[in-house]
């Protein structure tokens, strides 16, 4: 019972800092600072993914684990510095929702999330159900970073985010996903960052911003 108890705060512990660095992107407004919130929520999935395997004895989930710090914890974060620096000193992008609304949007999000994941949490007796919420109400608030950001290259981290968000539901709402479906899942992401990539850079290219509202110049 103790390990159980140990186990599940450790979940709720990982899961927590990783809806914590999300509210980050919302109350800050540097690119570094988005970076360095979505290095260390990877870095937290990792540490969910590896408490998982530790406690379920599944040594797979040590090699997803693995991937994570690799692919998300400094691959990606490597890119994403690069991509900073290529656009080097931006002037500053007011977001569609400023900070202080999209603070309280993002708490009753997380409030949302609560209500939707309860009768999920009253079915299942894994110890991992406490992340539940946490995952949920990490999902919606990388859909509000998306939606309601004006850069483009938040908005990737956004989407980045959601994915994280993603595999954070699958580890705790199944107590662990195969090997093989987490390897599509990251390549996946990784497809879909360069792809956006790409975009950031034509973005950047045409209109000399990366202000996303510069494309509805393209309609005249």
């Amino acid at each position: 019972m103790r390990m159980n108890a140990l186990f599940s705060q450790l979940v709720m512990l990982g899961s927590s800092g990783m809806l914590l660095s999300a509210l980050i992107v919302l109350w800050r407004k540097s690119v570094p600072s988005y970076i360095s919130a979505y290095r260390w929520q990877a870095w937290l999935l990792a540490a969910v993914t590896a408490t998982v395997a530790y406690f379920a004895g599944d040594r797979q989930l040590f090699a997803v684990a693995a991937a994570l710090v690799a692919l998300k914890g400094f691959a990606i974060p490597a890119l994403l510095r690069t991509m900073q620096q290529r656009f080097g000193a931006q002037p500053q992008i007011k977001p569609y929702v400023n900070t202080e609304t999209s603070l309280c949007v993002a708490g009753l999000l997380v409030m949302f999330a609560y209500v939707l994941a309860r009768p999920w949490m009253a079915v299942t007796h894994l110890p991992t159900r406490e992340g539940l919420p946490l995952a949920m109400a990490l999902l919606f608030v990388s859909l509000f970073i998306i939606v309601s950001r004006r850069k483009a290259i938040t908005q990737v981290i956004g989407f980045l985010m959601l994915e994280n968000a993603i595999a954070l539901l699958a580890v705790v709402g199944t107590y662990g996903v195969p090997l093989l479906v987490e390897v599509g899942v990251f390549l996946d992401a990784l497809m879909g960052f360069l792809v956006m990539q790409i975009f950031v850079y034509h973005i950047h290219e045409t209109f000399d911003t990366i202000d996303v509202e510069q494309l509805k110049h393209l309609r005249h």
